[in-house]
């Protein structure tokens, strides 16, 4: 199959979906607040974001807390760090996925592992989210290598699904087998960053997985299932979670205005 994202961009419903968010992010990137504080609201979007995903690993502190710089909860604090480097890994992202998914978790998983940032040779029991016992090292190893290829590759599919099968691949794989759930939504917003969807990194696109609750597991179980229907549940899920960001980051931009 010479560009199975495209296979994935045409799966029933996916269309629309990805339509749907494209157009929240456009509306969204019209607000009048950007032409000024565009900095500001990516930087607050970091922070929401980072939050957010350390709240699904289970670890959910106030937003003033991290404001404060009170919180030093190491999941919390990995989540931050990783944020803060989407931007600066992003130019690098297509050219060399391996290195980038290093530094991410390097950053994301200092403090919880002796050797953060290189790939697991074991298998693991880490299940934060209760997907069921993560494949083996080998094959764990043989997909991302597929995943890799994927990111360096050429596809006609936009962004969104390349950004769902990275945060999907490295969620069920686990392949450090800590921390990799802030690892595989840094590379979701780092996709929609690089690939163009969303370039300023403004849309909280974690508080969107948050917000829409249990979907979020039950898009990655049905993604395990490794049918089209199952990865079709979980693209449009993804880009519901666009959509749901884009409404955290507007309102975002009307604080600001006010």
């Amino acid at each position: 199959m010479s560009d199975p994202l495209a296979v994935v961009a045409g799966l029933p419903g996916v269309p629309e979906a990805v339509q749907e968010a494209r157009e929240a992010v456009d509306r969204l990137y019209r607000h009048r607040v950007l032409r000024r504080r565009s900095p500001e609201v990516s930087a607050e979007s970091a922070l929401r974001g980072a939050r957010a995903s350390a709240a699904i690993e289970g670890a959910d502190v106030p937003l003033e807390s991290l404001r404060g710089g009170e919180v030093t909860d190491p999941v919390v604090q990995g989540a931050l760090r990783a944020s803060a480097e989407v931007g600066r890994l992003a130019p690098t992202w297509r050219s060399a996925p391996r290195q980038v998914l290093a530094r991410l978790h390097a950053l994301a998983a200092a403090g919880m592992t002796v050797d953060p940032g290189r790939p697991r040779t074991a298998s693991t029991t880490t299940d934060p989210l209760g997907l069921g016992p993560a494949p083996g090292p080998e094959e764990t190893a043989a997909r991302m290598s597929a995943l890799a290829g994927l990111v360096t590759g050429s596809t006609a599919a936009p962004a969104l699904v390349l950004a769902a099968i990275v945060h999907a691949e490295l969620a069920v794989l686990r392949p450090f087998g800590v921390a990799d759930g802030l690892v595989a939504r840094a590379a979701e917003r780092l996709t929609l960053v690089d690939l163009g969807l969303d370039p300023k990194s403004l849309a909280v696109v974690e508080v969107g997985h948050a917000d829409l609750g249990d979907a979020y597991t039950e898009g990655l179980r049905a993604y395990l299932k490794g049918t089209s229907e199952g990865v079709g549940i979980w693209v449009r899920h993804c880009a519901s979670a666009v959509v749901h960001g884009v409404r955290e980051t507007t309102a975002i931009c009307e604080a600001m205005s006010r």
